[in-house]
């Protein structure tokens, strides 16, 4: 009986074990942030799920002692072990990333639990190893029950250890930078086209210069402090960071760390509008990059943004760049023609400079990227012949509006990055130039957009209505508004098909897919929204 009594606890533990690694998961894809973190147990209701729900149900028939030995505790040997299976089974888009914070929480998360294990077993035990045995199965299936509880309660007891922590690595960044004064830094900022404007920046200027820039999405305080601790070297001679941001002050604290001599702006769009709640928040944060530069300095701002366009500049020279708002720009593109081998267009300088360019890359927001990765390259000093061989070998980032071609003469236009108003508009654009056979969007919408979530993927669906013969919407997060755009401009509800997720799209693609046809994926959204 003994050995029984071990092995519901032993199951217990592991569906513990495995509870914990998916709550970890979801707080560090929340930035370990608790509101966040509540924020996103609201919308998705895991608070209510049906094994936590389940896991309630069974912890109060373990502790009302209905039969316990009998029916309680085989119940929580079977709950766990379902439940620990399906953990350990399930796949996910954003695993976790066990980095020195994931592993500290998670250390002292379990020991929070043995605590509460050692605490029932004082309390509750009779001094023999059975009784003990049976407590602690209980005492696990509790933890369970309340481990949202109980990891931000741990977040909020190491919050003093990882302020203290991350401090120290600030102030390692700051004496990295400060020991190397020639060092010239530059910041890319914007709603949206800040890291494809920093990739083509950065092949540019590394035709001519040692150019190192924040990798990935390290566009945080601590990210661009890891990157200087780790990656900066002291023969590199210019700096490109990227600066994101989801509150006022986010840009300005990179700002004050390392201090650019030149930035760009690329776009101000409701972009992470939840939360910001103003529009007119959303510019003043993206313009904090402009606010810190010195007079001396350099401003390269979008100017087809409204926002940017009505905002003056005082504090530095400015140097503004369209593609369509063309009247108060200094840096244009003209005669732009698309091919299959990508786009030429050129590019005119008020100053009385042009050059004409190649580029690999499709699409109007490719092209304003480049004009601002251009411009700044030149101010840099970078030659017209340098420039012109970058551009033309320049790459498409990575799901940022890239097109391939997959078996079966299937034509992919991969924009699964990320989404917003501008960017899937301009996808959509690039999708309905699409010939020889049917297109197809694969999408979930656009989020973080606030109380505009639902009008600005209502007009998305209108739009996929008029570039799509087919669309597949992934998700229920926006699946209403999306939908009632699209049959609202007459798209049959047969062209349009609902999946739960990127999985089932897949293989409802493999169905239907044929010879010609080309597939927008646009947007992907991570394991937070479901």
């Amino acid at each position: 009986m003994l050995l029984f009594y071990i092995i519901i606890v032993l199951l217990a533990a592991l569906n513990v074990v495995y509870e914990y690694k998916r709550d970890l998961m979801m707080l560090q894809q929340n930035s370990y942030k608790n509101d966040r973190y509540c924020k996103w147990l609201r919308v998705s209701s895991d608070t209510t799920s049906m094994w936590r729900l389940s896991g309630i149900i069974v912890f109060f028939m373990s502790l009302a002692g209905l039969g316990l030995e009998i029916i309680a505790l085989p119940l929580i040997g079977l709950f766990s072990c379902a439940h620990a299976g399906v953990l350990a089974a399930k796949k996910y888009k954003l695993p976790l990333k066990w980095t020195k914070r994931a592993i500290r929480i998670y250390t002292v998360y379990l020991l929070l639990t043995v605590i509460i294990c050692c605490a029932a077993v004082l309390l509750f035990g009779d001094g023999t190893l059975m009784t003990a045995s049976k407590v602690v199965a209980i005492a696990l299936i509790a933890c369970y029950c309340a481990s949202h509880m109980l990891i931000m309660l741990v977040n909020i007891i190491l919050s003093p250890v990882e302020k203290a922590i991350n401090r120290r690595y600030y102030n390692e960044a700051a004496s990295i930078l400060a020991s190397m004064p020639d060092l010239k830094i530059i910041g890319v900022t914007g709603s949206y086209g800040k890291t494809s404007t920093k990739h083509y920046l950065h092949r540019i200027l590394s035709e001519q210069y040692d150019t190192m820039m924040t990798p990935g999405n390290f566009n945080t305080t601590l990210g661009v402090v890891r990157t200087i601790r780790e990656n900066l070297k002291p023969y590199n001679e210019i700096f490109v960071v990227e600066m994101g941001a989801k509150e006022v002050g986010d840009i300005k604290e990179i700002c004050d760390l390392v201090h650019p001599q030149a930035g760009i702006v690329t776009a101000v769009g409701p972009q992470h509008l939840e939360s910001f709640k103003t529009i007119e928040n959303i510019q003043g944060t993206k313009f904090e990059l402009v606010d810190s530069l010195p007079s001396d300095g350099l401003a390269i701002v979008n100017n087809d943004f409204e926002l940017i366009e009505s905002r003056p500049v005082g504090n530095v020279k400015c140097r503004r760049y369209a593609v369509n708002k063309t009247d108060g720009a200094q840096i244009v593109a003209e005669d732009i023609s698309y091919s299959a081998s990508g786009t030429d267009f050129t590019i005119r300088d008020s100053d009385g400079w042009s050059l004409k360019l190649h580029t690999r890359l499709v699409g109007e927001c490719n092209i304003s990227n480049l004009l601002a990765a251009v411009a700044m390259a030149r101010h840099f000093g970078v030659s017209d012949e340098n420039i012109k061989y970058a551009v033309g070998e320049i790459e498409q980032v990575e799901h940022r509006l890239s097109i391939k071609k997959a078996p079966g003469g299937i034509v992919v236009i991969d924009d699964a990055y990320n989404s917003n108003p501008v960017g899937s508009a301009m996808a959509l654009d690039v999708l309905a130039g699409m010939k020889g056979g049917r297109r197809i969007v694969v999408t979930p919408g656009m989020v973080e957009l606030g109380d505009r979530t639902y009008e600005l993927n209502n007009a998305f669906g209108e739009k996929i209505a008029h570039a799509a013969d087919i669309a597949v919407i992934v998700c229920r997060y926006n699946r209403d508004a999306i939908i009632e755009g699209i049959k609202s401009q007459g798209m049959s509800a047969d062209a349009i098909y609902t999946v739960d997720t990127f999985a089932e799209a897949q293989k409802l693609l493999s169905t239907i897919l044929n010879a010609g046809d080309t597939v927008l994926y646009e947007n992907d959204l991570p394991d937070t929204f479901k």
